[in-house]
């Protein structure tokens, strides 16, 4: 049996999706928590299962928390009301995420996802888990900040650049500067590489917001959004800059 522990605040939304996962003979629903200090805790005490399905916004957090504080050897798939894919997920052992309410057909097919990553023993590591993922790995679209008390999704077509100052990274939009969790190595792993590229150490710039680009001494590029300066491409990142702006 595949141990399946379910996170959801909502009750009503927690029974149906165990109702659903008993139609699912290999899964044992072995736990259902609804707040992050109850996961911490049930993690914290008990043998972790093989698959964990989560909701994202809980009342006292989000189930980020969890397992950022709690190693997991479990896969997670996520499930949430907004139609968006969390960037964090990405790099905590997710193998996908499905849509409130959720149709049948995504949940077999998550489900079905889920079991062709798992060895014939149903065991396998985190630094396995991570790898697994990688080679399936999902361009992300969407991305949640907090502002305040406040989510907000940002699109990241919306975005012209992410870029790190004083050890935090922000996005850049039209409107403002958002700051976000997140490193640029991560957002490098899980954007279109085809619309979002590394120039340097401190940028990763949107090909769609690009208004000027400089070869002379330097490449320099012009975004819009970002009014303060022109941003320098690296001179180990030139060839490669021009292969992506060729496409």
């Amino acid at each position: 049996m595949i141990k399946t522990v379910i996170i959801e605040d909502e009750k009503p939304a927690a029974r149906k999706l165990e109702r659903m996962l008993n139609s699912f003979p290999e899964l044992e629903v072995i736990a259902n928590l609804e707040s992050v200090e109850a996961g911490l805790q049930w993690f914290s005490e008990n043998e972790h299962p093989q698959l964990i399905f989560s909701d994202i916004i809980l009342g006292d957090g989000l189930s980020f928390d969890i397992f950022e504080k709690v190693s997991t050897k479990a896969f997670i798939i996520y499930t949430t009301a907004f139609d968006q894919y969390t960037l964090k997920a990405f790099k905590l052992n997710s193998i996908d995420y499905l849509l409130k309410p959720i149709p049948e057909e995504d949940l077999a097919k998550a489900i079905n996802k889920f079991k062709s990553f798992l060895p014939s023993d149903h065991m396998v590591d985190s630094k396995e888990i991570k790898k697994l993922i990688k080679k399936d790995k999902t361009v992300l679209s969407r991305i949640l900040v907090k502002i305040g008390y406040n989510l907000k999704i940002i699109q990241t077509h919306e975005i012209s650049c992410f870029f790190s100052e004083n050890k935090i990274v922000y996005l850049q939009t039209q409107d403002r500067v958002y700051p976000s969790d997140f490193t640029l190595d991560e957002l490098e792993n899980v954007l279109d590489s085809e619309k979002f590229f590394r120039v340097n150490r401190q940028f990763i710039i949107s090909s769609e917001h690009i208004r000027n680009i400089h070869t002379s001494p330097y490449y320099k590029v012009d975004l819009e959004f970002q009014p303060d300066e022109e941003i320098t491409v690296s001179r180990d990142r030139v060839k490669d800059f021009k292969e992506w702006l060729a496409g």
